[in-house]
């Protein structure tokens, strides 16, 4: 492959340890637009195969020097750049988003390579500390003690349905991981393994450049439960990073947490993203606010994690121009196509779930057919809300609930019963601050990502970037899958108590 031309032809194979391996057993993937092609099926024996080969490289990878693993993650960023056009092209047809999206996606996807690249140079991470010994201490001497965070080992990783690039195959799971001396096993997503192929081929060419050992990487596409049940509990494997629906999250938490060894399951489960419009903010900007949550709501067809899908807003006229304005700017949002038809399905009954409920208004309610899904709006009261949990479930696609409150202690009343979420945002005037005070704490427990006077849709890649939040957001309160502070998931502190510089790691001398 050159890198300059816009076709690709897949060969629908796995690439395990420096090997493209194919298999009798084949699945048809299904595109929103262009040609179909047929991947091999992932199976439990390729899965031990490419464990196997990941703890083999794990042995000399995870004590490369941070220079040479450095240059590898910014080899593997070249590589997806030359092959730009095609992911592009690929990717566009396996999941109907547009060329710009992609295109954003796959900078934002090398821009975290190169930001890890960059943050493992400087050595902070490592969080190196050191006590002198102290041979004269009474009644007894202290030893030398030296500590710094090391690699856990082979990390698995679940490519996401609704990030082909910046949290799949070479998304930020794997930049993490990879930057702290871990090999990767990626389970592809099957609704865009192509887009999956070819960057594992931008991958295992930065393998042979940076002369990595062939187990540092491999890719299994397709399979059934069992594939990835078979990841998670191979004993080889000692992290998982994970995006995805509650439901499928939560069993492989499970099976991480049942293992004779359990293992940590850094699971990103999705979130309903509270915004909590105050009082102040509300009477004189109520309408922009409006227009601007019905843009943040339907960007990418309401297919992000940080989706704000429910609004709470005081009763009356100021409340009432709110919903309107979010109205109106709903219904001039053209029908978007979905990532794949069973994520329209699962956004239909969502939006059936909210029907069914006499306790909920419809405010605007559009029909949807195959994968195209059109905005929707439903409103509630706080008491309504809190008494019925289905609710505060997310509906993955462009559908927002407003909670209506009678005033500032029923609003704080309704943070309190949110569970655990991404992001929860305040839009607020100077008049607010007594309110928004109040309100801060409560919410400082119930999401990673506070925001003010802003909409959450987007997430920057940054040191100080928080993606993760109490359960069910994800199934780590204490991590990030976004930002620097991700690597910090695949490493573990090692102390060295009385070892010479003759033996101790480099990075330590």
């Amino acid at each position: 492959m050159d890198g300059t031309s816009a076709d690709f032809a897949p060969h629908g194979k796995h690439l395990i340890a420096g090997d493209w391996i194919g298999g009798e057993r084949t699945f048809t993937s299904d595109p929103a637009h262009g040609q179909a092609h047929a991947y091999a099926v992932g199976t439990p024996d390729l899965v031990d195969r490419a464990c196997r080969s990941a703890e083999e490289a794990f042995a000399t990878y995870g004590w490369t020097g941070r220079e040479a693993r450095a240059v590898f993650l910014e080899t593997i960023a070249d590589e997806i750049e030359a092959r730009g056009p095609q992911i592009t092209a690929i990717g566009t047809s396996e999941t109907g988003l547009p060329e710009a999206r992609l295109e954003g996606e796959r900078g934002r996807t090398t821009g975290q390579l190169r930001l890890f690249a960059e943050h493992i140079r400087q050595g902070d991470y490592l969080d190196r500390r050191h006590d002198a010994a102290l041979p004269d201490r009474q009644p007894l001497p202290r030893p030398e003690l030296r500590m710094m965070q090391r690699p856990i080992g082979p990390v698995a990783v679940f490519g996401a349905s609704n990030f082909p690039l910046a949290f799949s195959t070479a998304g930020g799971d794997t930049a993490a991981a990879l930057a702290a001396g871990c090999p990767v096993v990626v389970k592809g997503h099957s609704a865009h393994p192509g887009t999956g192929e070819i960057v594992a081929e931008a991958i295992h060419a930065a393998i042979g450049k940076c002369k990595m050992p062939a187990g540092v990487f491999s890719l299994i596409q397709g399979g059934k439960r069992d594939v990835g049940q078979a990841l998670v509990q191979h004993p080889l494997i000692r992290a998982v990073g994970f995006t995805g629906s509650l439901g499928g999250g939560r069993a492989l938490f499970d099976l991480c947490a049942q293992r004779p060894e359990p293992i940590p399951f850094f699971g990103e489960l999705g979130s309903v993203n509270p915004m909590f419009i105050l009082p102040g903010a509300c009477s004189a900007r109520g309408a922009e606010i409006g227009t601007g949550w019905a843009a943040s709501l339907t960007m990418g067809a309401g297919q992000f994690c940080t989706n704000p899908g429910i609004a709470v807003v005081g009763k009356g006229a100021d409340g009432d121009a709110f919903v309107e304005a979010a109205s109106a700017a709903l219904r001039e949002t053209a029908p978007q196509t979905m990532l794949t038809d069973g994520i329209a399905t699962a956004y239909r009954d969502g939006k059936s779930r909210f029907e069914g409920r006499n306790a909920v208004e419809p405010v605007l309610t559009t029909d949807q057919e195959g994968r195209s899904a059109a905005p929707n709006l439903f409103q509630t009261d706080a008491e309504t809300y809190l008494q019925d949990h289905a609710l505060g479930e997310e509906v993955f696609g462009p559908l927002g609930l407003v909670v209506r409150v009678s005033g500032e202690e029923e609003m704080a009343s309704l943070a309190r019963g949110f569970e655990g979420q991404l992001t929860a945002t305040l839009h607020m005037d100077e008049g607010d601050t007594k309110l928004a005070r109040a309100l801060l704490p409560i919410l400082e427990r119930k999401a990673g990502r506070l925001l003010v006077n802003g909409f959450p849709t987007g997430v920057e890649v940054a040191d100080s970037m928080v993606h993760g939040g109490p359960y069910p957001a994800s199934t780590n309160f204490g991590a990030t899958s976004v930002g620097t502070l991700s690597i910090r998931r695949f490493l573990r502190p090692v102390c060295y108590q009385d070892v010479p510089a003759t033996i101790l790691p480099e990075d330590l001398v």
